[in-house]
């Protein structure tokens, strides 16, 4: 049975959504760069071990990320699963984990790169928005995508409002992605695209259609 290890760095949700889909894998561990972060609780109610490698003990990301690895690699996982962990990587990191390393984001990349997603694609005026699983690579919120799922942006949303509807379907694509990866159903193409069961079919077929309005 494969092995993840989970980063996060506030209360979790992603991670939670992970746990109680109860897959065939085993969570070796979750990682948090905070003490206080909320989900080490929730992990802990899991029977999941915790570890805190604290960013701010460490004189620069580099020195950082060198502690998290040795953190990580003590678990043996064979993915890393960035759930709301809310610190930029180094590329020898990344690299370091390359193929191995999985995010979800809140919008449909490319678009949206980076923080205030939703706020942004409200005062872009787009009429759908959603969320994406990729691989992780050095540049930040570009990897391969596994998955999106698409919500409609509707009229009088606020922030909020849209963060909600875009979390619910986090919390549906994100366990899905890790099965497949841990099932060995997903490749990664020399072109950079992921591919299900091998086949050349994206796995896009997480995408949601957007809800009538």
């Amino acid at each position: 049975m494969k092995k993840i290890v989970i980063l996060i760095s506030g209360r979790g949700s992603n991670m939670q959504a992970i746990l109680d889909a109860r897959l065939p894998l085993t969570v070796a561990a979750v990682i948090s760069n905070d003490a206080a972060a909320a989900g080490l609780a929730t992990a802990q109610q899991h029977g999941v071990a915790t570890q805190v490698v604290d960013h701010h003990a460490y004189a620069d990301r580099a020195t950082f990320d060198t502690a998290l690895a040795a953190a990580i690699n003590a678990y043996a996982p064979d993915l890393v699963v960035l759930a709301g962990f809310m610190r930029i990587l180094t590329a020898e990191f990344v690299d370091h984990y390359r193929g191995r390393i999985l995010n979800i984001h809140p919008s449909l990349l490319p678009s949206f790169t980076g923080l205030h997603t939703h706020r942004r694609a409200l005062a872009a005026g787009v009429k759908v928005h959603g969320c994406s699983v990729h691989f992780v690579t050095p540049e930040l919120d570009h990897g391969p995508i596994v998955g999106q799922a698409v919500v409609p942006v509707l009229d009088g949303d606020s922030e909020d409002t849209l963060a909600a509807r875009v979390l619910a379907q986090e919390h549906r694509i994100y366990p899905q992605a890790v099965e497949w990866f841990c099932a060995g159903r997903l490749t990664i193409t020399p072109q950079g695209a992921v591919l299900l069961d091998g086949a050349r079919k994206a796995a896009a077929a997480l995408v949601s259609p957007p809800v009538e309005r």
